[in-house]
């Protein structure tokens, strides 16, 4: 069977009338197309990631995130091109890397919610089924209606005039969310149409939203920072016997008072501090604050939180080798959580990385999970809550 080869090529222009900077605007810290160059990086199925885009920033921001950018010219890039000009521009640029090219993937920016699982799904759909494409659908159990020649309402999916069925009775039906697509290159390029053949569905379990307007934006950032959408899959997060945090920055806003005097105070928050002892007394999880510091504030703070701290360490590398050697963990155990540049050593070597949302831009890259609040301000509370809910409870109470 020949081996499949597929690719993510992701449309994102400079304008647009709806949510002006739309492309660049942030949904729990990570702006739109970065959640979906993050998913595509992240994904097993994909061979390479590109951007087509207009736009300078865009086009910095997307290879921030690890995707190759492609120029896409003036005449393709106006509210009124349609996606598979963009996409059939794009693909001989593919061709030239990748020569053995057999399926590409489509993701829309304006789906906050897409998953590396989702995209690996959707393409296992087409090569699975033999079709030529697929798409991500999500369950749609809605009463249908349509009008009659009169104008009056009438039943699309079911009979209006017969006792009313339950939802779940009616026949099995699926919305297009508009997030994935994936194609067989090949037909795709014959056809220029993303429907190019037999369609497989890929029902996938996002929140069912799309981004057209400032309200849409609105509600996409409060699910974000209220859910585990954007998290590393449940079964990394699992693994994880080892929670590793810098202080400045994370446990704080990064920000210090600074008296006539020389002394130092920091704002700290005890929303954190309540999830931190919420995952202490619901897992095994080890729990370390690291520092370079050598401000007494952070010694401090980790006695009030019953926390271990390695405080005044410029090495964090090899201050964490020896702990972890102690603790008997791996680098693989770890989950650490950084926000600056003096933090990507360790998190190049942690199983898992987490950053707050206003981490340093470099260290973003290196982050697995992008919290959706900044440091001091909630970013611990989210991910401890998260923790929690997948480790399993030490003890029924």
């Amino acid at each position: 069977m020949p081996q499949t080869i597929c690719a993510t090529v992701i449309l994102a222009r400079g304008g647009s009338k709806g949510v002006p900077g739309k492309n660049l605007r942030r949904v729990g810290g990570v702006s739109l197309i970065g959640r979906a160059v993050r998913a595509a990086v992240a994904a097993q199925s994909q061979s390479a990631v590109y951007v087509s885009t207009d736009d300078a920033a865009i086009a910095a921001e997307a290879q921030h995130h690890g995707a190759q950018v492609i120029d896409r010219p003036a005449e393709i890039s106006n509210d009124t091109a349609s996606s598979e000009a963009g996409w059939l521009h794009a693909l001989p640029h593919v061709r030239a890397d990748l020569p053995g090219l057999t399926h590409l993937t489509f993701l829309q920016c304006t789906s906050p919610f897409i998953s590396a699982d989702d995209i690996d799904a959707c393409l296992a759909a087409v090569t699975q089924a033999k079709a030529a494409c697929a798409l991500s659908v999500v369950e749609d159990h809605s009463f249908l209606w349509g009008l009659d020649a009169q104008g009056l309402g009438v039943g699309q999916n079911h009979d209006h005039l017969q006792q009313r069925k339950r939802r779940q009775d009616l026949p099995p039906q699926y919305r297009e969310n508009g997030a994935i697509y994936c194609v067989q290159a090949d037909l795709f390029e014959a056809t220029g149409q993303r429907f190019c053949g037999p369609v497989a569905l890929c029902p996938v379990d996002q929140p069912p939203l799309e981004i057209d307007s400032l309200a849409d934006l609105d509600l996409a950032s409060t699910m974000a920072s209220t859910t585990a959408c954007g998290a590393p899959p449940a079964k990394a997060l699992a693994q994880v016997r080892a929670l590793v945090m810098d202080f400045d920055g994370v446990h704080t806003d990064n920000l210090v008072m600074t008296d006539q005097d020389g002394r130092e105070t920091v704002m700290t928050s005890r929303g954190d501090g309540m999830g931190l002892a919420e995952l202490a007394r619901h897992s095994t999880i080890q729990r370390l604050i690291i520092s370079k510091e050598r401000n007494p504030v952070v010694l401090a703070r980790a006695a009030k939180l019953g926390i271990e701290v390695i405080a005044a360490t410029d090495d964090k590398v090899a201050a964490l080798d020896l702990w972890l050697a102690r603790a008997g963990l791996d680098w693989t155990q770890m989950l650490y959580v950084g926000n600056d540049i003096n933090d990507a050593p360790a998190m190049q070597r942690a199983g898992l990385t987490a950053c707050p949302s206003d981490a340093h831009a470099d260290v973003v890259g290196h982050a697995d999970w992008i919290l959706p609040y900044p440091g001091g301000r909630g970013a611990l509370r989210h991910l401890c809550d998260i923790l929690v809910k997948i480790q399993e409870p030490l003890s029924d109470g």
